[in-house]
């Protein structure tokens, strides 16, 4: 499901739901769900993260689509951190 606002600043803005097949390995943990936040600076922000002791992956995918890194919070969630092309 695709759910779309409208932003003063910056236009459209969009939240996505999404499902993934039972036996996706895409999560990499055991909690049947991840959520996903839009950044501004994916290598500023993990390096921050790392700074404060938190569970980054070495991994940062570049797509079309744009920038994925992760992090793992305490409880052992999976969060997909996303900073979204350069407009130009």
């Amino acid at each position: 499901a695709l759910f779309r606002w409208r932003e003063d600043r910056d236009g459209d803005g969009m939240m996505v739901w999404s499902l993934f097949e039972r036996d996706s390995d895409y999560f990499r943990s055991d909690t049947p769900f991840m959520v996903n936040y839009r950044v501004d600076d994916l290598d500023a922000l993990l390096a921050a993260l790392r700074a404060e002791g938190v569970a980054v992956d070495d991994r940062v995918e570049e797509t079309a689509d744009g920038r994925f890194g992760w992090v793992t919070d305490p409880e052992g969630n999976r969060i997909e951190l996303w900073q979204p092309p350069d407009a130009s």
